[in-house]
């Protein structure tokens, strides 16, 4: 089906020649020093992942900065520290296999040249891999950010360095947010012609300010729930003009970037904001998706006391059947299937040491929930858009804002209490800490071979609508990584083959098949690739 197959991949997957190529932390009342005592080297590491402090405070848009080369079409913080930056992403690199495997075959083809890719990602120099993997392929690429406080300056740095047209630094202002997005998209001698989005903003840009860009835009690729459920509104207006990649709910997304990836961070943005520790303490998770079964997980395995709520039921069960084997040994704590107990925010909030929140909806924690909140309560999100806390209601003349640290905000009510607001409710792990490489690796080589396949398409294969991933992109993908474990794959014979009704070499599961439940957009979109695409596919299976 896909264009990738045809220079990526051999007739057989052979994962030992993939890994040879591989291998060349709460205050009680707030008013104490919030000092801590760690090593230099972790010093060195949170300022440089969270630190919104500078010794120079002029705004970047303010400032006239060149590469050593001469270049200055882009916007950081401090070209200076480029040097570092670069350091950051051969780091990274280590732990990202697939990317340069990607890169070294498909570098002398050049199956991107000719695309001219704007992009609107956190930037990080695990984005950094994927930008300059992209332009390893052809690509001419200019990035800006869509998370206010997740941009590595450093990382920026070097790629502006190495070219990169980059508008980004870390600590914008709402108004520097899209700016630099215009700054991406309104270039006077370029225009693009396929989109990498993280949230919809850029999509959401573009489409009301430039719509005769918008509307020559070969294909758009889209990472999160929150940008996928916007371009699936397009789509059913029929105001959606261009073909697009949902990629936030291929099973590779879902099952590891979701899943590990939040289960991994999610305490390492805390400890580094807040220094809590996590055994006994009680925290409610708002939506038990994939990443908040990852968040459930991290912090269940440290001692903490966790409830859950849902609004899906099929998630709900996952979460509640646990209870039918727990309740010989503990019948006054109804258990889900998963071990924790699933309940409404409004029954658990008033005792409750931290609530977070991993739904993608909005107003999910209300003022009537922040009001209840006991003192010193820990509120923070892990869903990408910065809606789910409503933060409207707490900035009004009767509470007090209290700026504590990088990321840390204090909000103190009339009689003393206050709640400890981290990121300002933006997504905690990109903004307080750091995330997997390997992990990313996945998401960000499903994402590149998504723009392959968008702009390489001839013309009739993707109508103006929301596609999925196929899924021999998305086994191929996990193929990739599997050598890095030194994992040996079973292969089916041909009477086994035969028996499930299946190519021996995949793909394994049908199209339709998701690791979750999805909305009816989702299961529309499946069917329409289904259609679009068996015919082509079939020609080019392994």
């Amino acid at each position: 089906m896909v264009y990738f197959l045809s220079f990526l991949v051999p007739q057989q997957i052979q994962l030992t020649d993939q890994k040879q190529e591989f291998n060349k932390r709460q205050t009680k009342t707030g008013r104490r020093s919030l000092s801590r005592s760690i090593s230099q080297s972790s010093t060195d590491s949170y300022s440089s992942v969270c630190s919104d402090s500078s010794e120079d405070e002029t705004s970047p848009r303010e400032k006239d900065q060149k590469t050593s080369k001469g270049l200055t079409d882009f916007c950081i913080k401090n070209i200076k520290q480029a040097e570092f930056g670069r350091k950051e992403i051969e780091i990274a690199e280590q732990e990202m296999p697939a990317l340069m495997i990607l890169k070294k075959r498909a570098g002398g083809e050049k199956p991107l040249a000719g695309a001219k890719v704007v992009g609107c990602t956190h930037i990080t120099a695990q984005t950094a891999v994927l930008i300059e993997t992209l332009v390893a392929l052809g690509a001419q690429c200019r990035w800006s950010a869509c998370n206010i406080f997740s941009t590595q300056n450093a990382v920026a740095a070097a790629l502006a360095e190495a070219g990169t047209a980059v508008f980004a630094w870390r600590g914008e202002s709402e108004d520097d947010f899209w700016w630099c997005i215009d700054k991406c998209v309104g270039a006077r001698s370029w225009q693009p012609n396929m989109i990498l989005d993280d949230g919809g903003d850029l999509t959401h840009w573009i489409y009301k300010k430039y719509q005769s860009i918008f509307k020559r835009i070969r294909g758009i690729v889209e990472e999160s729930v929150t940008g996928v459920y916007r371009l699936y509104q397009l789509s059913k207006a029929s105001r959606l003009c261009v073909p697009a990649m949902n990629v936030n709910d291929s099973v590779t997304k879902q099952k590891f970037d979701n899943l590990y990836c939040c289960k991994e961070s999610i305490l390492d943005g805390l400890k580094r904001t807040t220094d809590v520790m996590f055994g006994g303490k009680q925290v409610v998770v708002c939506g038990y998706g994939e990443v908040g079964k990852g968040c459930c997980a991290a912090l269940k395995a440290l001692g903490a006391v966790v409830y859950v709520t849902e609004v899906d039921p099929i998630c709900a069960l996952q979460n509640t059947m646990k209870f039918c084997f727990n309740s010989f040994h503990s019948p006054s704590l109804p258990l889900s299937m998963d071990g924790f107990r699933v309940t409404k925010l409004s029954e658990t909030i008033r005792h409750v040491d931290m609530v977070i929140t991993c739904t993608g909806n909005k107003n999910v924690v209300g003022r009537e929930h922040l009001d209840k909140m006991k003192n010193g309560c820990i509120v923070c999100n892990m869903g990408h858009s910065n809606t789910e806390i409503d933060l409207a209601s707490l900035r009004t003349t009767e509470l007090k804002w209290e700026h504590v640290r990088p990321q840390v905000d204090h909000i103190i009510w009339p009689d003393g209490k206050r709640i400890v607001l981290l990121a300002e409710g933006r997504l905690l792990n990109l903004s307080c800490s750091t995330v997997p490489s390997f992990v990313l690796s996945i998401t960000a080589t499903t994402q590149a071979l998504a723009l392959i396949e968008l702009f390489n398409a001839p013309e009739g294969r993707y109508k103006q609508d929301v596609y999925l991933l196929p899924k021999k992109m998305d086994e191929y993908v996990a193929s990739l990584h599997l050598a890095t474990f030194d994992a040996h794959l079973t292969e089916l014979t041909d009477d086994q083959a035969k028996y499930l009704g299946i190519s021996k070499h995949g793909p394994f599961k049908p199209n339709y098949y998701r690791c979750r439940q999805t909305s009816p957009h989702t299961q529309n979109a499946h069917k329409h690739t289904d259609v679009s695409n068996r015919k082509y596919f079939l020609k080019h299976r392994y």
